[in-house]
């Protein structure tokens, strides 16, 4: 294999490791917000010029918001470029962070970069669903000639 393969198929192996912890990490983080009677999250995400952060993280019971509880969780993490598993101890903020950021790597992988992107993930705890809407910025550019 050459230096280019070899890259591609250690970054497969990384999103495939990703993936799976998500999926994991999601029913951790949606057993502690049903025990916490969370009936809904929503985060708000922004990001450009290579920078990109949540922005916010509300969380409902009902049709109220809600602080989050301060429960600790344990999630699974994988670093960049890497297949080994760690597990790490999380607030359930944070454990959400994780998860969104995540889910956006998984399916907006540089959402952050140039124009960048918005949007917001809503986490509806009674579905056990985490349902994305993404915002994907561009600058356009019209150009037309004319002769006369």
């Amino acid at each position: 294999m050459n230096d280019l393969d070899t890259v591609i198929s250690s970054f497969e192996r990384h999103c495939k490791a990703r993936a799976k912890l998500s999926k994991g990490n999601k029913r951790v983080v949606f057993d502690a917000l049903a025990a916490a009677n969370i009936t809904q999250v929503l985060v708000e995400f922004d990001g450009e010029g290579d920078s990109g952060q949540i922005s916010s993280v509300t969380a409902f019971r009902g049709d109220e918001a809600d602080a989050l509880p301060g429960t600790t969780l344990t999630i699974q993490q994988v670093a960049w470029g890497d297949t080994k598993v760690k597990a790490i101890q999380a607030s359930l903020a944070e454990a959400i962070e994780t998860l969104c950021y995540d889910f956006l790597e998984e399916t907006h992988a540089g959402w952050e970069n140039n124009d960048g992107a918005f949007g917001e993930f809503r986490l509806d705890v009674a579905k056990r669903t985490v349902e994305l809407e993404f915002n994907g910025r561009f600058t356009d550019t019209r150009t037309s000639t004319h002769t006369y």
